[in-house]
């Protein structure tokens, strides 16, 4: 049926005289009438889109392909002969073409070539950062005698040795039991900075936190006396000692006053949005006891009488000139889950302080009954501790020496001071139930109240700010430190010698400010983090390098707490298949948050980048409808990435801004400039050494060293920022435990096995192949079974089993060996000779019996007569005897000189005598062999042995 051209009018005006709910026909119309006479079904479009954005969305991909195909009809010019990739590269050679970069082409190796002719300030203006007007404000004190700041104080120490925490530290402190004020389980409080809790007893090295492995190092200053370069306006140690060895002073007792938690520690207290980090504090007070008639404390006379006996041993200008307000800093950038929490936590912790009090009314001494070396593993030699010591503190976490007070606790003191440690004070905690006291500023944040809302986390936070406690992401209830990176330190003469070379590319002591010529002081107790000097002037922690960059923090390793084991982090690890990685340093500068950064070059297609992606794509937390997979199954919570960022989204004027890839290494933390001027001055120094790099490896570089990667471009696993502990070979070429300074062989390789077994190079690192090239020998393992006490009393007993030999050896043959024999000759001898076997006694009387019994009983008394010794004679003497028997002129003439021998005793009477020679002339008339050696006459005793052997 045709509609007449003048229908489409009628009808609009038709809908338009009718009621405001009238619509035009459309498509949905169409499908829904369809739908209600059945015509077709709801899944007859295959569950397509029919409106709207989805629909006009869906259409251009059903068109795309027929438009591409209308294109691909359409006319080509022909094609052009080219030669192989290969042949046009060495062409290009053969051309003299410049061929000193590397051409990547496919693989996803090097870096870095966009901004290849750019200088270090260049690329920092690039990058949105200023690195050359010298903005950071300036610390200088104003004190122009005082150069340079430090941290050196003497204090007392409330260390404590717990179970949780760090084996090594110090148990100074039996009166409060730190580790009942703090939260290590994480039920109140949601993070903290790197360094965790100060209190309490320290952290393990695999602790989940993946806080610092340091000791514990709770203390309180009573007197500052800053750096120890009298150079700079400092205080020697010698200075320092010689003071306290010419004062006197009584053990202090310490009273606990309350436990505050605030401040601004780059927190958010005066904004109305985020989490507010603020550090936490026990405020102490040095009991006040007078002595008799007199107006002033005993602290007073002990703070006047250290001022006065430190300027006369020489302190210099940097010690302050009072006494500081005793507290305790027990954690520092700490964010708990809300202003509840916080409120919750301050209260159980100062009614852990109200017990204290009930159980010290008028304080008490610290100290304890243990004992200690100070300063530990350096010489230090163990000492009991006792109590009412005041300690040095080279710095926060290094005790150098003790001084012990001039008197010991009287009965009251002593009976408050082993209280806890000696008694039952369960009743003390069972009769607090409240706080007496006032702790008003613990944490009410101007009495507002905020929670965190873990949906607010974004991806950016993985550039934070590591003095500062992490936001965390949704279902993760404990942060951590642990991350994938690039590790870059180096040993050398000026760091602490634990420190491992993992690459020999860079030397970051160009970057350093050792002599303060720039910086006045920093602040944090941490200094140069690319290693510190063992006796640094400002008193900053002796930390070995630590230099790496930072590339994926995984978050915690507890899987109860929503993180991920370290067993399976290393699973995943091992399965990443990524190219060699390269760096490339860009600049240094000064960021937000007061840090001292290098920055290194970003590159979104380099094999960094792509590792960050697949990084991102396995281990990255759900977000934004983005969910993580890998071929393991294990997942994490806390990772702070998501799994749909990429290194496109990160820094550098390629990236948009909004991801958490942005590869830098951090040199110092809040680093105090003496002027402005001087930070423009020092880090236009950094740069210059930093334009040097660039032109060194203008496409970058994959470090490694000598012994740590020598093919160069690793990833690490780190613990912590101290700890590096799996290495991983990049194109899965395998991975090694590398932890504490020890190191292993690769032991795994997801490649598959070769032709050839294990020698064949592709399959050395297969796990079994491994095995068998590395398999210890038994007796190595029987060896080290023994441990040092057993293999030391086997080598006693070998070297005394050796000895007595050599001393048997030399004896006999002092005894035994002939005129002008060597040692050695006798040895030999010795050794080849035949031995006689012994006869057995009771033979003698059958040998008789069965011989003649004259000749028997002759020859038996001549073999008496003769030395065993000569045995070697008699045979030769028989010899000659053999000889002189024979007929001629020679054997007459020395038959003729033989001389007779006596063969009887003296001492017989001479009717013996006479028969004895009868029964001699008898048998020398019955013998007539050439074995006849009787002697015709005997000689005369002359009181001496006056035989002679026969010739």
């Amino acid at each position: 049926m045709k509609v007449p051209a003048a229908a489409p009018s009628a009808l609009l005006l038709l809908l338009l005289t009718r009621g405001s709910d009238a619509k035009l026909a459309d498509r949905s119309r169409v499908v829904q009438r369809r739908l209600e006479t059945g015509q077709i079904t709801r899944f007859s479009d295959n569950g397509k889109a029919i409106e709207g954005p989805s629909y006009r969305s869906s259409f251009y991909e059903e068109i795309e392909p027929v438009m591409a195909q209308q294109r691909s009809n359409q006319a080509r010019p022909a094609a052009v002969a080219k030669e192989a990739p290969w042949k046009m590269q060495q062409q290009e050679e053969y051309n003299g073409i410049d061929t000193d970069h590397r051409r990547l082409s496919s693989q996803l190796s090097g870096c870095c070539y966009d901004y290849q002719s750019y200088s270090a300030s260049d690329l920092c203006y690039i990058y949105g950062n200023d690195c050359e007007s010298g903005s950071t404000p300036s610390h200088d004190s104003g004190d122009d005698d005082c150069s340079q700041d430090g941290l050196s104080f003497i204090g007392i120490s409330f260390s404590v040795n717990t179970a949780s925490g760090n084996p090594y530290s110090y148990q100074l402190c039996d009166q409060f039991p730190m580790e009942n004020i703090i939260d290590r389980d994480y039920k109140y409080v949601m993070s903290m900075d790197e360094d965790g809790w100060l209190v309490g007893g320290g952290y393990k090295t695999f602790d989940y936190s993946g806080k610092m492995p340091y000791i514990d190092s709770s203390h309180t200053e009573l007197l500052r006396i800053g750096n120890m370069d009298p150079d700079k306006g400092g205080t020697s140690i010698d200075a320092v000692y010689s003071a306290m060895s010419n004062i006197d002073f009584a053990p202090f007792s310490i009273f606990p006053e309350y436990l505050k938690g605030g401040g601004k520690h780059h927190s958010n207290d005066d904004s109305s949005s985020g989490v507010p980090a603020s550090d936490i504090t026990l405020i102490v007070s040095v009991v006040e006891t007078y002595d008799d008639d007199s107006s002033y404390s005993v602290y007073d006379k002990f703070v006047n009488s250290i001022f006065n006996a430190m300027y006369n041993a020489g302190g210099g200008p940097c010690m302050d000139d009072h006494d500081t307000d005793p507290h305790v800093s027990m954690a520092r950038g700490v964010k708990f889950w809300s202003s509840y929490h916080h409120s919750q936590y301050t209260y159980a912790a100062n009614l852990e302080v109200a017990v204290w009090q009930a159980m010290y009314p008028k304080g008490v001494p610290i100290g304890s009954a243990g004992y200690a070396a100070f300063p530990p593993g350096r010489g230090g030699t163990k000492q009991k501790v006792g109590y009412g010591n005041l300690y040095f503190f080279f710095d926060r976490a290094n005790i150098t020496k003790a001084f012990a007070p001039y008197r010991s606790l009287t009965s009251s003191e002593e009976y408050y001071a082993t209280l806890y440690s000696s008694t039952d004070t369960s009743s003390y905690y069972s009769s607090t139930t409240s706080i007496s006291f006032n702790y008003a500023g613990s944490g009410d944040n101007n009495n507002n109240n905020w929670e965190w809302n873990p949906y607010s986390w974004n991806q950016k936070s993985a550039k934070h700010d590591m003095t500062d406690g992490w936001e965390l992401p949704p279902n993760c209830l404990q942060e951590g430190e642990t991350f994938f990176g690039i590790p870059l330190s180096q040993t050398s003469s000026s760091k602490l010698q634990s420190s491992t070379t993992f690459q020999e590319q860079f030397d970051f002591e160009y970057l350093v400010d050792r002599n303060g010529t720039y910086i006045q002081s920093f602040g944090t107790n941490h200094g140069w983090l690319i290693g510190e000097e063992l006796d640094n002037a400002i008193g900053a922690i002796v930390d070995k390098d630590t230099a790496h960059i930072p590339l994926f923090y995984v978050g915690t390793t507890n899987p109860d707490m929503g993180g991920m084991s370290l067993a399976n982090i290393i699973k995943v690890a091992k399965k990443l298949d990524f190219g060699t990685l390269y760096i490339k340093p860009a600049f240094v500068f000064v960021d937000s948050d007061g840090h001292v950064k290098l920055q290194f070059e970003v590159d979104s297609t380099s094999a960094l980048a792509y590792l960050y992606d697949n990084l991102c794509k396995e281990l990255g937390i759900t977000w934004n409808y983005d969910s993580p997979y890998n071929d393991v199954g294990v997942y994490t919570n806390c990772a702070m990435h998501a799994a749909g960022d990429r290194a496109k989204y990160g820094c550098g004027p390629d990236g948009t801004g909004s991801g958490g890839f942005c590869p830098q290494m951090t040199l110092a933390y809040s680093p105090r400039f003496s002027s402005e001027d001087n930070a423009a001055a020092y880090l236009s120094r950094c740069n210059s050494y930093v334009d040097y790099w660039r032109s060194l490896y203008p496409s970058g570089v994959a470090v490694g060293s000598s012994k740590f990667c020598p093919q160069g471009g690793c990833l690490g696993l780190f613990l912590n920022r101290f700890d590096l502990y799996e290495v991983f070979k990049p194109d899965l070429a395998g991975a090694w435990v590398e932890y504490n300074g020890a190191s292993m062989p690769p032991t795994y390789s997801p490649a598959p096995t070769w032709k050839g077994g294990c020698d064949d190079p592709h399959n050395f690192f297969l796990d079994k192949c491994v095995r068998k090239r590395y398999k210890p020998k038994p007796s190595a393992v029987a060896w080290d079974a023994l441990g040092t006490v057993g293999q030391i009393s086997v080598m006693l007993v070998i070297f005394m089993a050796v000895t007595l030999s050599v001393s048997i050896f030399l004896a006999r043959a002092r005894k035994k060996r002939k005129r002008g024999e060597s040692y050695l000759g006798f040895f030999f001898r010795d050794l080849t000779r035949k031995r006689k076997k012994k006869r057995r006694k009771g033979v003698d009387g059958l040998e008789e019996s069965m011989l003649p019994e004259s000749s028997s009983r002759r020859s038996k008394s001549s073999g008496r007569r003769s030395t065993r010794s000569t045995s070697g004679r008699s045979k030769s003497a028989s010899k000659r005897s053999k000889s002189a028997s024979r007929p001629g002129s020679r054997s007459r003439s020395r038959s003729s000189s033989m001389q007779p021998v006596s063969v009887q005793p003296p001492s017989r009477s001479k009717d013996r005598h006479r028969s004895s020679g009868a029964s001699v002339a008898s048998a020398t008339s019955q013998r007539s062999g050439v074995f006849d050696l009787t002697v015709s006459q005997p000689q005369p005793d002359g009181g001496k042995d006056n035989r002679q052997q026969l010739v």
